[in-house]
């Protein structure tokens, strides 16, 4: 229901797990029918959609959403703003590698013990 851009990418996740049915992780293949409750784990974000009915034929993103019912909770969605916010905090976009003295201060952030020794 297009919340990947491709189908590789989408069997791809499906392999990996990140895609539930019903509270089952499921297989690319799996066939969909209205009423299941499809779970995507995208970018540390779970998504949670109803299918409400499934179309004849591929359509476009603009009427996708004429057969589901996005139940993501807000919290999730929350997630997505801070996400985006701390990426930008310390380093702009394209600005390079991480410096040797940046590197030793994420070490130190991601294993504090380890300046003890």
């Amino acid at each position: 229901m297009r919340y990947f851009k491709t189908r590789s990418v989408a069997t791809e996740a499906c392999k990996q797990g990140k895609v539930r049915m019903n509270d089952a992780i499921v297989k690319p293949s799996r066939e969909v029918y209205p009423a299941d409750k499809i779970q995507v784990r995208k970018n540390q974000i779970n998504y949670q959609i109803d299918v409400l009915d499934l179309p004849k034929s591929r359509v476009g993103a603009k009427l996708v959403n004429l057969y589901i019912n996005d139940i993501t909770p807000k919290e999730e969605l929350e997630k997505r703003e801070l996400l985006k916010y701390s990426q930008d905090y310390y380093r702009k976009k394209g600005t390079g590698r991480p410096t040797k003295k940046d590197r030793r201060e994420l070490d130190d952030w991601f294993d504090p013990e380890a300046d003890e020794d």
